[in-house]
């Protein structure tokens, strides 16, 4: 022996190698080589223990096979050497897989679906650790939740997909919904984001799980919080609306505190990690039968390692306390803020609907979809009207938002017209006392017409459109842009007089708005 210990070291050695102790611990423990450690227990007859558990060096006797209970050694891992892993015949598959930063999981996956691979994941998780060095995991505090109480929400970067307008491949982006208590996630795969589109990937979460939560946690994206606030943030109310409607409430989490949200974060990047990590597809609905397979036949049956019981036999416990869905899903609007104008109206796409008495100047909430209009107050945003939806440039007013007097601003617009000309007056009163609120639009168009080609000339123009009895805004713009520069002639007049009693008769014929 190259190096000689006192004799207390020695019995020190000698006694620790009796008690079972590997030559690494012996080291460890004494501070004394392996090699100088293994010749005095040689030398004392103690049996040395190397890698491994307590007498894995001892052989196995021999198994008859026809007693044999372990499955059958396939004729490929019957041909590697004893000491070779099971993963060295994939070697090539595998190297390739990681250049792609696809992990030790999704590697064992994809060799058992595509390869029929038989072995364990600990064989595939020892051949990765060979080729590459795992950082450490770090510690997180554990939420515990009731059944069907909470669910946290969040986005990720999604696989590339081919877009089919370009031909160029496009990142997507991944929602997922994890529900608190059984870990049952819901992965969707989008183009871009929204507020209608996290909306709606909500609404498809439900569906898929078949009930609700009663809590949503979420991040303080602008999708569904626009003002972040740790006692009253301000959600978004598209956003507001769509939970109210299946009774569920948002939570956002603080700024900056993604551990509040854990289990969504952890599903996330498994998804990134795991079955996507790597991957390229043609088209959006390929990767989502890709990962919604994944889902059913890898993510369900999984043992959580939290929890360590299957997610699919938790899901089954927590899905009969989740709400319940409505019989109709949310009907999706847009909404602006508008000006109530003179006529106590707000537009929409060129149409126009009755606000109540009292809001006109003010700016109020306007809410909309292809067939209803609502009209919500600014700052409680109550409903104060609901209307259906007309065509471009008609009018929507409540009986009940009709004034019983003449506002003053409609009798200043009165006022100016009197003092352009008697006829314009007289055109101007006419569409006021036909149509009266609605009709100040058409009131502004007569008076910027006397602006335009001068108080004389749309004067003359309204004694035409009494005379002819068609006292409408349309008349006069179409009689004075038709009206030629120099002063007409009779052979000039005659023609033109015949064209305008000819509209005039059309204007009797029409069933649509007079104006």
């Amino acid at each position: 022996m190259g190096n000689v210990l006192d004799p207390g070291k020695q019995q020190q050695v000698v006694a620790l190698g009796r008690l079972g102790w590997s030559l690494r611990r012996i080291e460890v423990a004494t501070g004394v080589r392996r090699e100088t450690a293994s010749a005095y227990l040689k030398a004392a007859g103690v049996a040395v223990r190397g890698r491994g558990r307590p007498g894995a060096g001892a052989a196995k006797p021999a198994i008859s096979p026809g007693v044999s209970t372990d499955p059958p050694v396939p004729a490929r891992a019957a041909s590697r050497a004893p000491c070779a892993s099971a993963c060295e015949p994939y070697r090539e598959q595998i190297v390739e897989a990681l250049g792609r930063g696809r992990n030790a999981m999704a590697i064992w996956q994809d060799l058992v679906d595509d390869h029929g691979f038989t072995a364990r994941y600990a064989s595939v998780r020892r051949f990765v650790g060979q080729l590459r060095a795992r950082p450490p995991v770090e510690a997180r505090v554990v939420i515990t939740t009731a059944p069907g109480e909470e669910a946290q929400v969040d986005y990720g970067e999604g696989p590339m997909v081919r877009d089919a307008g370009t031909g160029k491949y496009r990142r997507t982006r991944l929602f997922v919904l994890t529900l608190g208590y059984s870990r049952k996630a819901v992965r969707l795969l989008t183009w871009t984001s929204s507020t209608q589109v996290w909306a709606e990937l909500h609404e498809r979460a439900f569906r898929r799980l078949g009930g609700a939560p009663r809590i949503v946690v979420l991040d303080n994206l602008k999708e569904g919080v626009l003002r972040p606030d740790i006692y009253e943030p301000t959600l978004n109310p598209l956003y507001r609306e769509v939970l109210a409607h299946y009774g569920v409430v948002a939570l956002p989490c603080r700024v900056r505190d993604p551990d509040r949200k854990g289990k969504v974060e952890a599903s996330v990047g498994h998804a990134q990690k795991t079955p996507l990590r790597g991957q390229r597809f043609e088209a959006l609905d390929a990767a989502q039968a890709y990962l919604d397979r994944w889902e059913a036949h890898w993510a369900d049956t999984r043992i959580h390692g939290t929890t360590k019981r299957q997610v699919a036999a938790m899901f089954a416990e927590e899905q009969p306390t989740l709400l319940p869905l409505p019989l109709e899903p949310f009907r999706y609007y847009r909404h602006g803020l508008r000006t109530v104008h003179l006529d106590g109206c707000v537009e929409v796409e060129a149409a126009y609907y009755s606000v109540p008495p009292g809001w006109i100047g003010k700016r109020i909430q306007v809410q909309w979809t292809d067939l209803h209009v609502r009209v919500l107050a600014p700052t409680t945003g109550e409903l104060l009207r609901e209307h259906v939806r007309t065509k471009r440039g008609w009018h929507r007013i409540d009986d009940s938002d009709r004034s019983p007097r003449t506002p003053a601003t409609t009798l200043a617009l009165l006022d100016r017209a009197r003092r352009a000309g008697p006829h314009l007056h007289t055109v101007c009163t006419t569409i006021h006392a036909r149509e009266g609120a609605t009709g100040v639009r058409r009131i502004l168009g007569v008076l910027g017409l006397a602006k335009r080609f001068g108080p004389a000339a749309a004067d003359e123009a309204a004694k035409v459109a009494l005379d002819l009895e068609a006292p409408t805004y349309r008349f006069l713009r179409r009689y004075l842009e038709r009206l030629p520069p120099a002063p007409l002639t009779l052979r000039q007049v005659d023609p033109l007089i015949r064209q305008l009693t000819l509209y005039r008769d059309l204007i009797d014929r029409t069933t649509g708005d007079p104006a």
